[in-house]
């Protein structure tokens, strides 16, 4: 167990939210406090998305304490379609706390400058896992993904607790013992915007996956920017940085803080409530 929890706030609103606690029950920022390792070579993820699912959930890293919440879009809750033959996302989708894709650094390798987030990942396991579930993952490779000029990388990653996780230790595993995915994950995400209107995603390197020790060099360097963002010594430029455990930062803020921030927003919902899904959107249309 990770000692992590999370709530929720605000059900069925466009103002929906998922605050995570420490093992103290304290509210703290995914984005910020929880540490990028969970140990050597391990790290730690953030899961937004769950497999399967179709809402675009992201941590909000202008809000204060970056819960996760829904991408709204013209004042709609924002959903992926089905592509097919695909259903939802095709993996655990999340991201590397601690890690930010600066919009001031240009890529060497993609020739374009950071997407303003956290690095993204793709958990390949056989578990569903929850919203704002922490979970610790094993790195094998990533995909250099260009989305509408900007660098988005796409971490490929094994939650660690998988029964098969022994057997997947690079890029090369995933090629061998799950024929297929990857050009799949190529294919999703060449393709999931299509249906918005827009045009089809980009990727460096001729969609080619770069292998483990690549991808670890990449998540490190976006350590390193993020680090500069919480210090103060790269500009936000509207991302919150309030953080209640990097000591070096001037927007660390005591737990009660951080409590006054959250008590201030509606009732947390049942700890069964995790809204929203594909259920809860049809639901939602047949009310309206």
């Amino acid at each position: 167990m990770s000692g992590f929890s999370s709530e929720a706030r605000a059900p069925f609103t466009l103002e929906y939210r998922v605050f995570l606690k420490n093992e103290k029950g304290q509210y703290i920022s995914p984005f910020h406090d929880i540490p990028i390792y969970a140990d050597k070579e391990v790290f730690h993820m953030v899961v937004e998305v769950p497999r399967w699912s179709n809402a675009k959930m992201e941590i909000a890293t202008k809000d204060p304490l970056n819960p996760i919440k829904q991408d709204v879009k013209k004042g709609k809750l924002r959903y992926v379609a089905n592509l097919f033959p695909y259903k939802g996302y095709i993996w655990n989708y999340g991201a590397i706390p601690q890690t930010w894709e600066d919009p001031g650094h240009n890529d060497k390798h993609t020739g374009c400058c950071g997407d303003n987030d956290p690095i993204d990942v793709c958990e390949i396991g056989s578990k569903v896992c929850a919203r704002g579930e922490i979970i610790r993952v094993k790195v094998l490779g990533i995909l250099a993904m260009i989305d509408e000029g900007e660098t988005d990388w796409k971490v490929i990653a094994i939650n660690v607790e998988d029964p098969d996780a022994a057997n997947y230790n690079d890029i090369n595993d995933v090629k061998r013992l799950k024929p297929g995915y990857l050009e799949a994950t190529v294919d999703w995400f060449r393709r999931y915007k299509v249906p918005d209107g827009k045009p089809e995603n980009e990727f460096a390197f001729n969609a080619e996956f770069k292998d483990k020790n690549f991808a670890i060099d990449i998540i490190e360097s976006t350590h390193d920017y993020w680090r500069a963002l919480v210090t103060k010594k790269t500009d936000g430029k509207g991302i919150s940085c309030m953080n209640t455990t990097v000591s070096e930062s001037p927007f660390q803020c005591d737990p009660d803080a951080a409590k006054a921030i959250v008590d201030a927003l509606p009732p947390p919902c049942e700890s069964a409530c995790t809204i929203p899904t594909d259920v809860d959107k049809w639901f939602h249309h047949q009310k309206n």
